[in-house]
C-alpha cells in the first residue's frame, strides 16, 4: 500500500528510525551541519561502531547521507524523506480533525434535540 507517495515499508523505517532518541539528535546535529562518524561518536557514550549502526538505520530510512572524504564518512541530513513523513502526519491530522468536527455535529444535534423536547 502506498501512503502519501511512500511505501508502507519506508514509512514503517522512517518512524522506525525516528522512534529512538539517539537517532533523533544525530539527525537533528546532521541537519545543522554535516558531520563526520567520527565527530558524531564524541558526543555519545557508547562506542563508535554502535554509532555507526544508528546512523546506518537513518540512512536506510533514507534520512541521511553518507559520502566519503578520504578516510571520513560524511553524514548529511536529507530533508525529502522528512519532508513525506511531515506530510503524511499531516494526513493524519487532516482524519482526525474531520472526525472530531463530526463529534461536534453530533453532540450538537443532540443537545438541539434535547432542547426541542
Amino acid at each position: 500500500m502506498v501512503v502519501n507517495g511512500l511505501a508502507e515499508a519506508d514509512v514503517d523505517r522512517i518512524f522506525q528510525a525516528l522512534a529512538d532518541a539517539t537517532r533523533r539528535d544525530i539527525l537533528a546535529r546532521v541537519i545543522r551541519s554535516e558531520q563526520s562518524v567520527s565527530m558524531l561518536a564524541q558526543h555519545y557514550p557508547m562506542s563508535f561502531a554502535a554509532v555507526q549502526k544508528h546512523v546506518a538505520v537513518l540512512e536506510r530510512a533514507s534520512l541521511v547521507r553518507k559520502t566519503r572524504r578520504g578516510r571520513e564518512q560524511i553524514v548529511q541530513g536529507d530533508l525529502t524523506a522528512l519532508r513525506r513523513a511531515t506530510r503524511l502526519l499531516d494526513a493524519y491530522e487532516e482524519i482526525w480533525r474531520h472526525r472530531v468536527n463530526q463529534i461536534g455535529q453530533i453532540l450538537t444535534e443532540d443537545r438541539e434535540g434535547n432542547d426541542e423536547q
